[in-house]
């Protein structure tokens, strides 16, 4: 970008990080006045001892854990955030604590919303910047690496009846505090571990290419790109290792602030496409995905592509720019191939499942789903389908 351009950088997110923090971080907690509180979390933590000792250093720090709500799924949906927030508001809580994955916490911000102001989800808070003020206390403790909900002003919830997914954008949906703690995704699987980094990887590739790039969401995505390269593959093939868990950990939630800058583009299209219509994991789809989508817009990216492949490791003597920026997508197809060796992860839609006769509605979803505007290069129907097509094979 030209440095004469506009852009702005707000995070108000407080970051903590270290290694076993969420099982007592009341020193944090003091800066709130909480006394009453919504776990939001999944059954799967509850069923693993995730949520227990977070739960019983909350006790210990003089809040009262009213409700614990566990019925989060991996594609949160309206009707999930209504009984969550039935629950919140019928137990007069004064702040909520989500536990979990990308899905928990943009359920948890959708609760906030009701929470605070009451209404209707959809009707009254759909699209960008709807709240007129600040919400109650959230405080976001990722399980997984790859969202960056915890940094994010956004949330992303499925219309079941639809089979659409719908953003909420507002800068007061942004977590009052994330609590990073790498020991707490030691136990996830070896799949979903290689799926949210690859999630963190697209937010860090397409960061860097969008429309809205600045010279500070760019420098953020630099750093996670040589992050997950050197990290990913030691943290699927020894979950316990906490170098490469914290490694992972700080890569998503710096390109979380990265794309919640920047956005994101074509690839995210069409994974909030796949997930919509064939529930496919969003991680999983956006590391199907990405190689194609950065393909779409090759000829738009070229600069870019090179530095990318630059900081996963591809040497650049002998290489035109060109040459460059493709060897930087074959890189990611490369790594691809070796998280499935080592987790069995799928590389394309036919292996995730996804069935052949859904690939138009994805291209359309695509088209209409709300990243594509920040896309370098216009996201049309008839352009795009080749490139989903190749994602299936």
């Amino acid at each position: 970008m030209a440095f004469s351009d506009f852009f702005q950088f707000y995070c108000p997110t407080k970051l903590v990080f270290q290694p076993g923090i969420s099982k007592d971080f009341s020193a944090e907690l003091a800066h709130f006045s909480l006394t009453k509180v919504q776990v939001i979390t999944d059954a799967m933590l509850v069923k693993v001892g995730l949520v227990a000792p977070i739960v019983e250093g909350l006790k210990n720090a003089g809040i009262e854990v009213v409700s614990i709500f566990d019925r989060v799924p991996p594609n949160s949906e309206l009707k999930i955030i209504q009984e969550c927030a039935d629950e919140a508001i019928q137990k007069e809580v004064d702040g909520i604590i989500a536990i979990g994955g990308g899905s928990v916490i943009d359920t948890a911000k959708c609760v906030d919303i009701l929470l605070t102001y009451g209404g209707d989800l959809v009707n009254d808070y759909s699209g960008a910047e709807t709240l007129s003020g600040p919400l109650k206390p959230l405080i976001a403790i990722p399980t997984t690496s790859g969202t960056g909900s915890e940094v994010t002003h956004a949330a992303v919830i499925l219309d079941a009846s639809t089979h659409t997914k719908l953003s909420f954008v507002d800068r007061n949906l942004a977590p009052h505090m994330a609590i990073l703690d790498p020991e707490l995704t030691f136990g996830l699987p070896a799949k979903l571990t290689a799926a949210t980094a690859m999630d963190a990887l697209t937010h860090a590739i397409e960061s860097m290419t969008s429309i809205q790039t600045n010279p500070i969401s760019t420098a953020l995505a630099m750093q996670v790109i040589p992050l997950i390269r050197q990290n990913i593959l030691k943290a699927v093939l020894n979950g316990q290792d906490l170098e490469a868990r914290s490694a992972l950990m700080t890569a998503a939630t710096l390109a979380g602030i990265a794309f919640d800058h920047s956005m994101v583009g074509v690839v995210h299209g069409m994974s909030h496409a796949a997930g919509g219509l064939a529930g496919i994991h969003h991680g999983l789809a956006n590391s199907i995905f990405l190689p194609w989508g950065m393909d779409y817009n090759f000829e738009k990216c070229v600069e870019t592509y090179a530095k990318v492949a630059t900081l996963l490791g591809i040497k650049r003597e002998g290489l035109s720019e060109t040459d460059l920026a493709r060897q930087g997508i074959e890189s990611i197809k490369k790594l691809r191939a070796e998280l499935k060796q080592a987790c069995g992860m799928a590389e394309n839609l036919s292996e995730a499942g996804v069935s052949q006769d859904l690939l138009e509605a994805i291209t359309e979803g695509a088209v209409n789903d709300g990243t594509s505007f920040y896309n370098p290069r216009e996201v049309v129907k008839e352009d795009l389908l080749p490139f989903v097509q190749k994602a299936f094979k």
